[in-house]
């Protein structure tokens, strides 16, 4: 599909930026899975590791009854959101799996289950657009023909219900008129699992993040940090006086352009962390924001540089009461090939609360 870009970019402004989350246990309900409370099962770590390249993380489980639980455990992965306004990078199209996810416990591989909701106005079509042939993954090579195929009624109908959207074009040879999906796809992998008695067990997930991203540097204006998207940006990464001084300065270096920072933005959902026994009695993050010339802020307490491109924020007793939102800043030369100034590579490193 022409809009996933090439890039791994949202290069639409003020697109939703794809979420990740942590497992939480869950049970079947009849409208998909429920998310619930585990009273029995504690996090005793949680060892998360984030790039604009990849998501690993390791949790060890501890199982306080005095007998086995089976438990469904579930992952959310990041809703796609069919708009043809925007485009979403997807690490891979061709298969329902788009983020290569894979989960192992205890060294041993889980072929975990895939429970997948189509939603229109926040109303479920999963079975309707099952029962009209319509694959729901909306950027499948597939999605499009199958539409194709649909009466004009029915077309109408769907536009008028929010799951199609009409577009025209001129391609030149003339206007043509398509319809494009507008449906929201949430995914979720989940398997059962065995948790022994009074005993702990690892359990490991990695994937390819599908991350948004603009290209330019959308907190400016004038070249000044300020604004609505400033002030929205200051509570959701943590933007310090360092990463502003920096962006300002560089863009007081080509006004022209008013742009000198490309913008990826990474999301990951830790408060479903909160639904364990306890807190998450010994917490690690790593954000690894890619080049040593990227900018990177994000909120967390304690955060420490520990390489050219790495920050680890660790913690005891944690409850993590808020999602995990990141902004890297890759300056535009650097992204074009081209020789330009940078500021340090260690300015402006977000660690609000």
């Amino acid at each position: 599909m022409s809009r996933i870009a090439a890039l791994a970019v949202v290069a639409a402004l003020g697109c939703a930026t794809p979420a990740f989350a942590n497992d939480t246990t869950a049970e079947l309900g009849t409208g998909g899975l429920i998310f619930v409370r585990s009273d029995w099962i504690s996090m005793a770590s949680e060892d998360l590791y984030i790039s604009p390249d990849a998501v690993r993380v390791t949790y060890r489980f501890e199982n306080r009854a005095d007998e086995d639980i089976e438990s469904v455990v579930a992952f959310p992965m990041p809703e796609i959101s069919a708009n043809p306004y925007t485009m979403q990078s997807i690490p891979d199209d061709t298969q329902d799996n788009f983020l290569d996810f894979t989960v192992e416990a205890d060294g041993r591989t889980i072929e975990p289950q895939l429970d997948q909701r189509a939603l229109a106005a926040e109303v479920d079509v999963t079975e309707l657009l099952k029962a009209n042939g319509i694959p729901l993954f909306p950027y499948g090579k597939d999605v499009a023909p199958a539409i194709a195929k649909l009466s004009q009624e029915t077309r109408d109908d769907w536009v008028t219900r929010g799951i199609l959207f009409p577009e025209e074009f001129d391609d030149g040879s003339g206007w043509k008129k398509v319809w494009s999906p507008y449906w929201r796809l949430a995914s979720t992998y989940w398997w059962t699992m065995t948790f022994p008695a009074k005993k702990a067990i690892t359990v490991k997930h990695s994937y390819k993040p599908s991350v948004g991203g603009t290209v330019a540097t959308t907190f400016l204006e004038d070249g000044k940090a300020r604004g609505e998207t400033f002030e929205r940006y200051k509570g959701k990464y943590c933007l310090d006086s360092g990463i502003v001084r920096a962006v300002e300065t560089a863009a007081a270096k080509d006004p022209d352009r008013n742009a000198p920072y490309y913008e990826t933005w990474i999301s990951y959902i830790l408060t479903t962390g909160g639904n364990w026994a306890t807190n998450i009695e010994k917490f690690r993050l790593t954000i690894d924001k890619g080049s040593p010339k990227n900018l990177v802020s994000f909120c967390g307490t304690g955060v420490k540089k520990t390489g050219p491109t790495t920050f680890v924020m660790e913690a005891e007793d944690f409850y993590p009461e808020r999602d995990l939102e990141i902004l890297i800043l890759q300056p535009l030369d650097e992204l074009r090939g081209i020789p330009g100034e940078h500021p340090p590579a260690d300015a402006g490193q977000g660690t609000g609360n």
